[in-house]
């Protein structure tokens, strides 16, 4: 190496520094996009399945309430129209 000076490398500026440090959190997120992609689908599925029970559930407890409010209704009118003995026939 008769003749050459070493080369020293120049200090990064604060832009290449930054730049550095985008490209290896891209090639991070390139690296686990698949995985984080899936956990989110499983995600989205938990969430929704939740809502469509919690829908389902609501719909039947206000058919039932529904229900129950026909049953009371006839229970008025056999009320009202008290019992059936031979003395109030």
């Amino acid at each position: 190496m008769e003749g050459k000076t070493p080369v020293t490398p120049k200090p990064l500026t604060p832009s290449q520094k930054q730049l550095v440090k985008r490209q290896l959190e891209l090639e991070h997120w390139k690296k686990h996009s698949k995985h984080l992609r899936s956990r989110n689908v499983i995600t989205g599925l938990a969430i929704g399945a939740f809502v469509v029970g919690l829908f389902s559930y609501t719909i039947l407890s206000v058919k039932q309430e529904k229900i129950m409010d026909d049953i009371d209704g006839e229970a008025k009118i056999v009320i009202m129209k008290g019992p059936r003995t031979g003395a109030n026939s």
